[in-house]
């Protein structure tokens, strides 16, 4: 199994809140992984509903990306269930699983686990860009 490699290597949001490990399992799943720190939780000492959208995004963008020959992809749409809480220290765990490629589209399915339960899941659709791959890398 491949071993996970941080994708936030450039200043931005992910990077600003503390990356985003990433992995390959194959052609059409991946997971991506992120310790829940102080910065990350709401009001009530557990993590911001935001962060873990944008965690879910920053990791189902770059399995688009992967899955798309790296091409640069952009979220379209995306369907949050919130299901449990998770606090600081925890570390959370993505795993996604490409449901349909077509020529432009991509889409795909996404839960978060931490301590053994799942506290999300996603749905979403992502538009491949006619551009051609880039270094520009992934979202994260």
């Amino acid at each position: 199994m491949n071993e996970f490699e941080q994708i936030s290597l450039k200043s931005g949001f992910m990077k600003h809140n503390g990356g985003v490990l990433f992995r390959g399992i194959s052609n059409f799943q991946y997971e991506f992984k992120a310790v829940i720190n102080e910065n990350h939780l709401n009001a009530a000492g557990i993590t911001h509903g935001g962060y873990l959208a944008a965690l879910i995004d920053a990791g189902c963008g770059t399995s688009a990306h992967r899955a798309a020959e790296n091409s640069p992809c952009v979220t379209i749409s995306l369907d949050l269930k919130f299901i449990s809480t998770s606090k600081v220290g925890d570390v959370i765990l993505g795993k996604t699983k490409i449901l349909t490629k077509t020529k432009s589209l991509i889409f795909l399915f996404c839960e978060l686990s931490c301590n053994d339960k799942i506290i999300a899941s996603a749905s979403g659709i992502w538009k491949i860009l006619k551009i051609k791959p880039s270094k520009l890398g992934p979202g994260g």
